[in-house]
């Protein structure tokens, strides 16, 4: 089928790249002349495992192209999947204005029947407001339908999300439409969930809300586990344990980061008002989150006493393991707290320091882990990168100026690190001093 993506964001680059792969003629669509120049130079903008290959052996093959073309791309496409960013407001509603001009510029140029995706993470109602501005500025009224299809891929699995689904929601009104859309996802051999456009709009909101509420449940959880003397690893275990809960994003930690659980909660929360509901379990799951980080630099000054003139070494800056993202990532806000008090902060990612460096200054930017244990007074792990899991604790401890490790996400044991001489300190479990 020919397919036009409009955005080569994360959604949309990982979009084109595997809709290529499946056997679709792509045209991968932005404003960013910059960012296309270098696409089709065959340099990937963003981190993301197995994109870089697909991207490039699709371009290679000629299924997948790269262009700021986006009227012409209309014109020779089937689809259109509308991928642009979405981002919050001020006041945390949802930006619409690319997901409008895309929708306009479709209605000027469109001469042939198209279909006309929402992949962006959009409010519920916006299908409606999609149509009815293709209706309006679609003067020669040719036919069309609009489709609702979230995307439900995760930053640094989002090939294999695509690839393999869980699931793949579908919000559509027509049985043309319908047909097209159970073609184009056939090869995933995965099921499908059609629904009316406005149940599939919340789906995605509802379905990021609620993990996010289930990460600062266990938060929450962990902090009663601090007071009481009890282990969080194993309250998340047994709680886990039962099907009906189910031991994913149980994880105690410094919170959730990135671009889509912050906007996507707080976005629900005000689509929520505009309908008339006041979503308070919502903010209260946004409370917890923004008290986790700042209860974790507590526990820092607490560890160290005085922060002022401290080295403070940082492992881990993006907000998540296998991507360079730094949207919303916790370190910024913790780092820049630590950075208040007066710390000397040394920091290493093996990902995100190109785009950490443009969210942080004055940090000293270190090649490896080893580099950032030198002579600091205290490690803290801000991010759970496998290759944090393998260190050399040995060396760690000779390089330090003081044996002191504050992990934020609890990777590491706490009775092992006692045996390599570390006061260590974590979420929801007891300090080993």
């Amino acid at each position: 089928m020919k397919i036009t993506v409009a955005g080569a964001g994360y959604v949309g680059l990982v979009t084109g790249a595997c809709f290529a792969e499946l056997g679709n003629d792509v045209i991968c669509v932005d404003i960013d002349q910059d960012k296309i120049n270098k696409l089709n130079q065959n340099i990937i903008p963003i981190y993301e495992p197995g994109l870089e290959e697909l991207a490039i052996r699709n371009k290679k093959e000629g299924r997948l192209t790269f262009t700021t073309d986006l009227k012409n791309a209309i014109k020779e496409s089937d689809i259109i999947f509308i991928c642009v960013g979405t981002p919050p407001k001020e006041n945390g509603e949802a930006d619409l204005s690319y997901v409008d001009s895309v929708a306009r510029t479709i209605a000027e140029v469109m001469d042939s029947y198209k279909v006309i995706v929402e992949k962006s993470t959009v409010p519920v109602q916006t299908g409606e407001e999609v149509k009815h501005t293709i209706k309006a500025y679609n003067s020669h009224n040719v036919e069309f339908d609009v489709v609702s299809n979230p995307e439900f891929l995760r930053e640094g699995s989002a090939v294999n999300d695509f690839m393999k689904p869980d699931r793949i929601v579908v919000g559509c009104e027509s049985e043309k439409a319908k047909k097209i859309m159970q073609k184009i996802y056939e090869p995933l051999k995965a099921p499908i969930l059609f629904t009316d456009i406005k149940s599939s709009e919340i789906i995605k909101h509802a379905s990021n809300s609620f993990l996010a509420t289930k990460i600062s449940f266990i938060n929450a959880i962990a902090n009663i586990c601090e007071l009481s003397g009890a282990d969080v690893e194993k309250v998340a275990e047994g709680m886990g344990l039962d099907k009906r809960i189910g031991r994913s994003f149980l994880n105690a930690g410094i919170g959730y980061g990135g671009f889509c659980f912050p906007k996507d909660a707080e976005a629900f929360i005000r689509i929520s008002e505009k309908l008339g509901y006041d979503f308070k379990l919502l903010r209260e799951v946004q409370e917890i989150n923004s008290n986790q980080r700042r209860n974790f630099v507590q526990k820092i000054e607490k560890a160290l006493w005085v922060i002022k003139g401290k080295t403070i070494g940082i492992l881990g800056l993006a907000f998540k393991p296998n991507t360079d993202d730094m949207r919303f990532a916790p370190s910024v806000d913790i780092i820049s707290q630590l950075q208040k008090e007066g710390a000397i902060i040394k920091a290493y990612d093996p990902e995100a320091i190109d785009r950490a460096k443009s969210a942080l200054k004055d940090v000293y930017y270190c090649n490896n882990p080893y580099d950032v244990a030198k002579d600091a007074d205290a490690l803290v792990i801000i991010t759970e990168w496998n290759e944090f899991k393998q260190l050399d604790f040995k060396k760690i401890k000779s390089l330090m100026r003081n044996s002191l490790i504050i992990d934020g996400r609890n990777i590491y044991n706490p009775e092992e690190l006692k045996q390599e001489g570390f006061s260590y300190i974590s979420i929801g479990r007891k300090e080993v001093v």
